[in-house]
C-alpha cells in the first residue's frame, strides 16, 4: 500500500512540473510558435529541394518525399533533445531551478518530467510541419503507418539519452555549458545518415554510425519508402542500444545532480 502511495506522490510531483510548463506556454504564445518555427522552415526548404530534384532525377521521383520524411524525423530527434534542455534552461534563466527542490521533488522524478516535456515539445514542433507538408508537397509522413510509431519511439529515447547528458552538464557547469547543449545533437547528423545511406560514409565511420540508434531509423525509413519493407531487426537493435545509452545517461544525470548539490552549485546554476 505504501508503494502505491509513493508512486502516486511521484506522479503528482511529475504532473506539477508539467503543469508549470503548461502555464508558461499558455501565457506566452511566442513560446509555442518558437517550437514550430524551425521544423516548419526546415520542412519547407527541403520540400522545395525534393521537388526540384524530383524533376531532375527519376530516383528522387521514385523515392517520393524521402527528404521531407528524413527532415521531419530528424526534427523529432532534435526537438526531443531540445525539449529537455530548454525546459531546464528556462528554470535556470529565471533562477528558479533551486526552488524546485525545496519541494520534495526527487532528481529521478525531475528527469521523468523532462522526458514527458520532451515528448510534448517535439510533437508540438513537428506535427504542424508534417500536416503542412500534405497540401504543400502532397506528402504525408503518416502514410508510413505503424512503423512511424517505432521510428518515433527510437528517436525519442535517443533524444532523452542526449538530453539527460546535456542537463547533467548544465547542472554541473551552469549556463557556461549552454552553447554546447544547443549544438551537441547536430554532431550526430553527418554520421547517422539522415539524408544519405550509411554506405556513403567511409568504412571506418560506418562502424561508428551503426552504434547510433538514429542510424537504424533512417536506414529503416529508406527501406520502407524505397522497398516497402519494414526492417524490424533494425528497430530491435536500435532499442537495445538506446536502453544502454539511456541507462548510462540517467546514471550520469543523477551523479551530476548529486555532486552539484554536495558542492552547493544548485544555487549557482544561473551563473
Amino acid at each position: 500500500m505504501s508503494s502505491g502511495f509513493a508512486l502516486g506522490d511521484s506522479l503528482r510531483r511529475v504532473g506539477a512540473i508539467l503543469l508549470r510548463h503548461g502555464y508558461l506556454a499558455r501565457s506566452s504564445w511566442i513560446r509555442v510558435f518558437d517550437l514550430m518555427y524551425w521544423p516548419l522552415l526546415q520542412m519547407i526548404i527541403w520540400g522545395f529541394i525534393n521537388t526540384f530534384l524530383a524533376s531532375q532525377s527519376s530516383w528522387v521521383l521514385r523515392a517520393g518525399g524521402l527528404f521531407i520524411g528524413a527532415v521531419l524525423l530528424w526534427d523529432l530527434l532534435v526537438r526531443g533533445q531540445f525539449g529537455m534542455t530548454l525546459s531546464l534552461l528556462e528554470e535556470m534563466w529565471s533562477r528558479n531551478f533551486a526552488n524546485l527542490f525545496v519541494a520534495p521533488l526527487r532528481p529521478a522524478e525531475y528527469a521523468v518530467a523532462l522526458m514527458a516535456l520532451s515528448i510534448i515539445r517535439s510533437l508540438i514542433g513537428v506535427v504542424p510541419a508534417a500536416l503542412l507538408a500534405i497540401p504543400l508537397f502532397a506528402y504525408s509522413i503518416f502514410e508510413m503507418g505503424l512503423p512511424l510509431v517505432a521510428f518515433y519511439a527510437v528517436l525519442a529515447m535517443t533524444g532523452w539519452a542526449v538530453g539527460l547528458l546535456m542537463c547533467a552538464m548544465l547542472i554541473r557547469f551552469g549556463l557556461a555549458a549552454e552553447s554546447f547543449a544547443w549544438a551537441s545533437i547536430f554532431l550526430l547528423a553527418p554520421i547517422c545518415g539522415v539524408y544519405y545511406p550509411v554506405a556513403t560514409l567511409p568504412g571506418w565511420l560506418q562502424a561508428v554510425a551503426w552504434t547510433l540508434p538514429p542510424t537504424h531509423v533512417f536506414e529503416g525509413m529508406r527501406a520502407l519508402v524505397m522497398d516497402g519493407t519494414f526492417r524490424g531487426d533494425l528497430m530491435v537493435s536500435a532499442i537495445a542500444i538506446n536502453l544502454l545509452y539511456l541507462g548510462g545517461s540517467l546514471a550520469v544525470f543523477l551523479f551530476g545532480f548529486r555532486r552539484a548539490r554536495e558542492r552547493g552549485q544548485l544555487l549557482q546554476t544561473g551563473e
